[in-house]
C-alpha cells in the first residue's frame, strides 16, 4: 500500500511539473496546465492514475485553503461593508442562474422539476477556479475579484437551502419524498446559524489566547500544526451539518484577520495551497468522462457552452446593476461562468431524492467538468483580444492645460512625487503631466493638480509650453517613449535643461548619447546602502563615505565613455577598463593609508568628521514636512 501510495504521489507531481510550466510558458496558465495533466495522466489519458475517492478528498484540502487565505485578507468590518454584494449580488445571482438554464433546459425537453433541480446545480460556480484565475492576473483586489468573492461566498451559504429545496422538488408519490416534507423546516438553517456564532464567540474568547500559548514554546512546527488543525477542523464542523468545508476554512481565517499571526500563516500556507489547489485542478481533470463525452459530443458540448454564455449574460446584468462597468464586469462574469464542484452535491441529491435519473446524473457530471475547461480558455481569449480593446476605447483626450511654468514634470510616480514636493517646497511652480487616471485621482486627494495626458506626444508638450520651460522632467514608466521624448526634446529645443529617469545603465547610455543627464533611479540609495554595510562591517564613516563618492565619479564616468562607444566589444572593454581602473584606486589607497601612522590616521580621520559635520550643518536647511503627500504605495512611474 506505501509503494502504490508513493508511486500515485509521484505520477501526481511529475505530471503537475510537466504540463504547467509548459503552460505557463506558452501562455495558457496554471489552471489549464493541471487540469491537462489530470486528462493526460488519467483514465481516458495514459492510464497512469485511476479516479479515487480519497484522492478527490484530500484535494479538497486546496479549496479549504484557498478560502482560509482569502478569509485572512478580510475582517469583519470590512465583510460587513461587503454586505450588499453578498446578499444582493449573491441572491440574484443564484435565483436568476437557476432561472435561465431551467428555462434553457426545459427547451431541451427536460420536465420542469429535473430543469429546476440542474439550474439549481448550475448556479453553483467554483471558488477553487475562480479566484486562482483573479489572483494570477492580481485581480483580487479589484472591483471584479471582490463582486466574484462575494458571490461564491454566498453560494456556500446558500448550499443548504438548496439541499432542501430538492425534497420539494421530488414527486409527490415517492415514499421517500413524503417522507421527508414534514422536516422542511428551518431547524438546518437555525443549526448552522448557531453554529457559525459559536465559532465566531469561540474564536474571540479562546483562539488568540491559545495561538499566543503555543507562539511562545517557539516551535514553528508546532504553530503550523496547530493552524491546520484549527482550519480542517474548522471546515470538517461546517461539513458536518451540510455547509461546504471552505465556509468553516474561510470563518477561520475571518477569526484572525485582524490578528499578528495574519503575515505569518499566509507565509506558512501559501504553498501548501498552492500544491493541494494544483492536486484538485488534477482530479478534475482525472474525472472526466471523455467516454460519455465521445458518445454525444454535440450534445454535451453544446450544454455546456449554453449554460457557461447563459451564466456569463446573467452576470454581466447584475455586474452592470451593482455597478461593474468596463472590463471589470467581463472579468466578473467570466470567473464564475462555470459550473462549481458544489454541483456535484445538488446532483448527488436530487438523484437521490429521485428529481433526476442517473442518465441525466452522468450527463451533468460531464458538462460541469467541460465548464470548469472553459473558464481558462476564455481568460486567455479575454486577456488577448479584449482587454487591449477596451483600453484603447478607455483613452480620453489629454486635459487641455491652461499654466505655463518654467519646470515640466512628465510622470508623477514615486520618482516624480519625490521632486515635484521638493520643488513645491521652494515655492518653484511645477505643470505636471501623467496619462494613468489612477495616479492622477490618486495624488488628487492630496490637492496635487496633473494633467491627463501622453507627455511623449509633441502637442501635448507643446500645449505645456515646453517652448518656453527651463526645465523638464521625464520620470514616465515607458523607456523607449522616455529616450524617444528626450530625443525630440533635444533636437528641437537645444537649449532646453533635461533630465530623464533612468532604470538603469542601458537607458543611461542611450540618454547620454543624446546630451541629456540620466538620473538612476536605483544608484543613489544602492549607494547609501553600500556605504552602511562597509561601516557595519567595520570601515571607518569618512573612509566608508569617500569609497562610496568615489565610486559615483567613476561609475558616471565610466557611464559618459560607454555612451561614446561605437560596439558591443569596444563597450565590452571600455568596461573591463574601468572595474578594473577602480580596483587599482582603491588598492592604492589601501597602501596609502598602509603607510600612515595609526596616530596620525586617527587625527586624519577624526579632522574629516569635523570638516564633514560643519559641511552639514552650514548646508542643512530646515525643510517644512508636507503631511499631504501620498506614500510609496503608489505604483512606480
Amino acid at each position: 500500500m506505501l509503494e502504490h501510495g508513493l508511486l500515485q504521489a509521484l505520477i501526481y507531481l511529475g505530471a503537475a511539473a510537466l504540463f504547467v510550466p509548459i503552460f505557463t510558458r506558452v501562455g495558457l496558465g496554471s489552471v489549464l496546465g493541471y487540469l491537462a495533466a489530470g486528462i493526460i495522466a488519467g483514465p481516458w489519458g495514459l492510464h497512469l492514475i485511476a479516479h479515487d475517492d480519497a484522492i478527490d478528498q484530500v484535494s479538497e484540502l486546496g479549496v479549504v485553503l484557498l478560502m482560509f487565505m482569502v478569509g485572512l485578507d478580510l475582517n469583519p468590518s470590512r465583510l460587513w461593508q461587503m454586505r450588499r454584494s453578498i446578499f444582493g449580488l449573491g441572491t440574484l445571482q443564484v435565483a436568476l442562474t437557476t432561472l435561465a438554464v431551467a428555462v434553457l433546459l426545459v427547451r431541451f425537453g427536460l420536465s420542469r422539476p429535473a430543469a429546476i433541480a440542474l439550474g439549481m446545480a448550475a448556479a453553483m460556480s467554483s471558488t477553487a477556479i475562480a479566484l486562482q484565475l483573479l489572483a494570477e492576473r492580481k485581480r483580487m483586489v479589484t472591483p471584479s475579484g471582490q463582486s466574484a468573492f462575494s458571490v461564491s461566498l454566498f453560494q456556500d451559504i446558500a448550499v443548504i437551502p438548496l439541499l432542501l429545496s430538492m425534497a420539494l422538488l421530488a414527486p409527490q408519490g415517492d415514499g421517500h419524498a413524503s417522507s421527508t416534507s414534514p422536516h422542511l423546516s428551518w431547524q438546518p438553517i437555525a443549526t448552522a446559524l448557531a453554529l457559525i456564532a459559536g465559532m465566531i464567540v469561540a474564536g474571540r474568547l479562546l483562539l488568540r489566547p491559545l495561538m499566543r500559548w503555543i507562539a511562545t514554546i517557539g516551535m514553528r512546527e508546532i504553530f503550523l500544526s496547530f493552524a491546520l488543525l484549527l482550519v480542517v477542523g474548522s471546515a470538517l464542523l461546517t461539513a458536518s451539518i451540510g455547509l461546504s468545508m471552505a465556509m468553516g476554512a474561510f470563518i477561520a481565517g475571518l477569526l484572525l484577520a485582524d490578528s499578528e499571526f495574519r503575515l505569518e500563516l499566509e507565509t506558512d500556507f501559501d504553498p501548501l495551497k498552492g500544491l493541494f489547489l494544483g492536486l484538485f485542478f488534477m482530479t478534475v481533470g482525472i474525472g472526466l468522462d471523455i467516454g460519455a463525452l465521445m458518445d454525444q459530443p454535440v450534445l454535451l458540448t453544446s450544454l455546456a457552452l449554453a449554460i457557461v454564455a447563459t451564466k456569463i449574460v446573467v452576470m454581466i446584468v447584475l455586474g452592470l446593476l451593482f455597478g461593474l462597468r468596463r472590463d471589470n464586469v467581463i472579468v466578473f462574469a467570466l470567473s464564475l461562468s462555470q459550473v462549481g464542484e458544489f454541483a456535484f452535491v445538488l446532483l448527488g441529491a436530487g438523484l437521490e431524492a429521485g428529481v433526476i435519473d442517473p442518465a441525466q446524473t452522468a450527463m451533468a457530471r460531464t458538462v460541469v467538468a467541460l465548464s470548469m475547461l472553459t473558464t481558462p480558455l476564455l481568460f486567455i481569449a479575454f486577456d488577448r483580444f479584449v482587454a487591449p480593446r477596451l483600453r484603447s476605447a478607455a483613452k480620453r483626450a489629454p486635459d487641455p492645460i491652461d499654466e505655463h511654468n518654467g519646470v515640466i514634470v512628465a510622470g508623477i510616480g514615486r520618482f516624480g512625487q519625490i521632486v515635484v514636493r521638493l520643488l513645491r517646497v521652494r515655492n518653484v511652480p511645477v505643470t505636471v503631466i501623467d496619462n494613468d487616471p489612477t495616479q492622477i485621482a490618486s495624488v488628487a486627494r492630496f490637492g496635487w493638480k496633473t494633467y491627463y495626458g501622453d507627455a511623449s506626444r509633441h502637442d501635448v508638450l507643446h500645449q505645456a509650453g515646453v517652448a518656453d520651460a527651463q526645465l523638464v522632467l521625464l520620470a514616465f514608466d515607458d523607456a523607449p517613449k522616455l529616450v524617444a521624448t528626450a530625443r525630440y526634446l533635444r533636437a528641437h529645443y537645444p537649449k532646453l535643461k533635461i533630465l530623464a529617469r533612468a532604470r538603469g545603465r542601458p537607458e543611461a547610455i542611450e540618454l547620454g548619447r543624446i546630451g541629456v543627464m540620466p538620473i538612476r533611479e536605483t544608484l543613489g540609495s544602492a549607494l547609501e546602502a553600500a556605504e552602511r554595510a562597509l561601516v557595519i562591517l567595520g570601515d571607518d564613516e569618512v573612509r566608508a563615505a569617500r569609497i562610496v563618492e568615489q565610486f559615483r565619479t567613476h561609475d558616471h564616468g565610466l557611464t559618459a565613455q560607454l555612451a561614446e562607444a561605437h560596439s558591443s566589444d569596444e563597450a565590452q572593454a571600455i568596461f573591463d577598463a574601468g572595474r578594473t581602473q577602480f580596483v587599482r584606486l582603491l588598492e592604492a589607497e589601501a597602501a596609502n593609508e598602509a603607510e600612515t601612522s595609526p596616530e596620525a590616521r586617527h587625527d586624519m580621520r577624526l579632522e574629516q568628521r569635523r570638516e564633514a559635520r560643519r559641511q552639514a550643518c552650514e548646508t542643512r536647511q530646515p525643510v517644512p514636512v508636507d503631511d499631504a503627500v501620498p506614500g510609496d504605495q503608489t505604483r512606480d512611474s
